[in-house]
């Protein structure tokens, strides 16, 4: 079989409802999503696992024919989100083109391996997307689970993390994960779910470009015919006509430099810069160990919390000055200082 993920032509575009409402609603999404023309793969959720128990829960297993027969109408594979043994096996019995793993299922090991093992025998395309939770050991062992069962045909799907403090998105994309994942697993497709991430319909350009920009392999957009009637995120959903704008908006990125000659002389002088900055922290910490070494003969604190402060705080404006973002100057004045204080701990307890 060939793998679905490759016969596609990136970007991949995976589009339709949050949820199955009714049989009018699914087939005049997936009518208008066709015409507009840029759907390869038509979603559609039947079963929503929700964080509260009175939200609408998804319409089960009698939304499965109504999405059958919105491919025979359009030609367009389906795909439906699954979260147990029984919700696989009622897909494939309706012979579903492709299943994805939610986020708050991947979160559960035990419900994964459930899955993985009503999967066991076939090779369904499936595509998983993160845990709620910045965890990529947990995205990373999903994915195992599903290939130590014989899947050969799986894609990950970047829908954003939950943080209680987030006001700008819904789901806090922290694209570093993704960027991670990508580098353990740079074989597997990824695609990015900007409506989790938005949870509003005026970002999904910005966090769809961000990811073009970051060679993500395609999206997955949640459109509706009439979004604000939608029983379920309705703010973050967008017409078929509205999609085909967004898509034509997106520029696509090559994923090559054409002058290989000036790429490697950038890079060379980045590599030179790099060695020069290692070099200069090596002998920062070989100053802070002496520090540390008049500490003790002192017998006074490591930490000097009015010194740290100054010294937090005069970085920060100079590396703001410079264009460089806050929350990296915090993380790496951060890290530099505990490995300050590392190293001066480490000559208290040797000596």
């Amino acid at each position: 079989m060939k793998n679905v993920f490759d016969i596609i032509k990136r970007p991949i575009l995976i589009a339709g409802p949050c949820s199955v409402e009714t049989e009018e609603q699914f087939i005049n999404t997936a009518l208008r999503l066709k015409k507009a023309g840029n759907a390869d793969i038509l979603r559609g959720g039947i079963w929503k696992p929700r964080t509260r128990p009175d939200s609408f829960e998804g319409i089960g297993a009698k939304g499965l024919p109504w999405m059958v027969k919105a491919r025979e109408l359009t030609n367009i594979p389906l795909t439906v989100e699954v979260a147990k043994a029984r919700h696989v096996e009622l897909c494939l019995d309706f012979g579903i083109d492709m299943l994805w793993i939610g986020a708050r299922t991947t979160v559960n090991p035990f419900a994964v391996q459930e899955i993985a093992d009503a999967l066991k025998g076939t090779n369904i395309p499936i595509m998983v997307k993160n845990p709620i939770n910045p965890d990529l050991a947990l995205w990373l062992g999903a994915i195992e689970r599903l290939e130590k069962v014989g899947l050969t045909q799986i894609g990950a799907i970047h829908r954003g993390f939950s943080n209680y403090s987030e006001h700008y998105y819904r789901n806090r994309p922290n694209w570093q994960i993704p960027i991670a994942f990508r580098q353990e697993r740079p074989e597997i497709p990824m695609l990015c779910d900007p409506s989790h991430i938005c949870g509003r319909r005026d970002t999904l350009y910005e966090v769809s470009q961000t990811a073009m920009d970051l060679n993500f392999d395609g999206l997955m957009v949640e459109s509706h015919i009439t979004p604000d009637d939608a029983w379920s995120d309705a703010a973050q959903q967008i017409t078929p006509e509205a999609l085909k704008e967004l898509i034509q908006s997106i520029a696509v990125r090559d994923d090559e430099f054409r002058d290989k000659a000036l790429l490697k002389e950038m890079r060379e002088d980045i590599d030179n810069l790099d060695d020069q900055i290692v070099k200069l922290l090596g002998e920062r910490m070989k100053l802070a160990l002496k520090v540390g070494k008049e500490k003790k003969e002192q017998n006074i604190t490591i930490l000097d919390e009015k010194r740290w402060k100054t010294i937090r705080e005069k970085y920060k404006e100079k590396g703001l000055a410079l264009g460089l973002g806050e929350n990296f100057l915090d993380k790496l004045v951060g890290q530099i200082h505990l490995e300050s204080i590392k190293q001066q701990s480490k000559y208290f307890q040797e000596n």
